[in-house]
């Protein structure tokens, strides 16, 4: 638009040059003029142009007015145009920029997955082959413990029999002193006594004791004389020739200082 009212404009300029140079005054010269008035009382006034004015009428001014206002605003809106491109393309290329950071931004967090699932995957995997060669560690030890533990019954089996015929007699002298004891043991019966009744109970308790520990004392010292009587059996037979000699050196020494000499 702004072209198109220079072009116009540029076409009247020429028009006027060439009605100029031909001697026509052009689109104006239809136009009135008026003769400007001089003071009164004289003929000629110095410093004052007397050429004719030329009268513009009212409504070429008012279109002169209004294309000049159009011209304005189409200026206007023209710098309005540019000042929204500059905007725009500013805003665009923000947008092209937030568009690369997120996708570096995507791509950057893709790889950092890909990596933790690489990680967890190749813990996963670690784990299950260590929990197998731990689960073929411990099947491995329990058949070695079966096969062992079936081993010993079969040689158990046999020492056992062998163990069973050699306690056989032990264990029967065993079960008799048991039963001994279990005759000899007497219930004390005591919740219903008074007071009188176990204190004479006490004192039964304390000769039964008593008498006890003095058969023991009297067993003790007849197996002890036992004991000697056999040592003595046995030394008569073997010993003899030995204590003989041993009395014979005796008597050709003499004790000095703790020492036979």
């Amino acid at each position: 638009l702004l072209s198109a009212f220079k072009i116009e404009h540029e076409d009247e300029a020429k028009e006027a040059e060439e009605g100029k140079a031909s001697g026509r005054i052009g689109v104006f010269s239809s136009w009135p003029y008026m003769q400007p008035a001089l003071p009164a009382g004289s003929s000629s006034c110095p410093g004052v142009d007397l050429a004719p004015v030329l009268l513009i009428p009212e409504g070429v001014d008012i279109h002169r007015k209004r294309m000049e206002k159009d011209l304005n605003e189409l200026q206007a809106l023209i710098e309005a145009h540019f000042e929204n491109r500059k905007k725009e393309e500013e805003e665009l290329i923000f947008l092209k920029d937030r568009i690369e950071q997120r996708r570096a931004e995507r791509a950057e967090q893709q790889r950092i997955r890909s990596e933790r699932e690489k990680e967890r995957q190749a813990r996963v995997a670690e784990e299950k082959a260590r929990k197998e060669e731990e689960e073929a560690r411990k099947k491995a030890e329990e058949e070695a413990r079966k096969k062992k533990a079936f081993s010993n019954m079969l040689h158990f089996g046999g020492y056992l029999q062998k163990t069973e015929k050699k306690s056989g007699k032990k264990q029967t002298e065993r079960e008799k002193k048991k039963k001994i004891l279990s005759e000899r043991r007497r219930p004390l019966n005591i919740d219903h006594l008074s007071e009188d009744k176990l204190r004479d109970k006490a004192m039964d308790l304390w000769q039964s004791i008593y008498d006890l520990e003095a058969e023991k004392f009297d067993l003790q010292d007849k197996f002890k004389r036992q004991k000697y009587e056999v040592r003595l059996d046995d030394c008569s037979g073997t010993d003899i020739p030995l204590l003989k000699q041993i009395s014979k050196a005796a008597r050709g020494k003499s004790m000095v200082g703790g020492r036979w000499k």
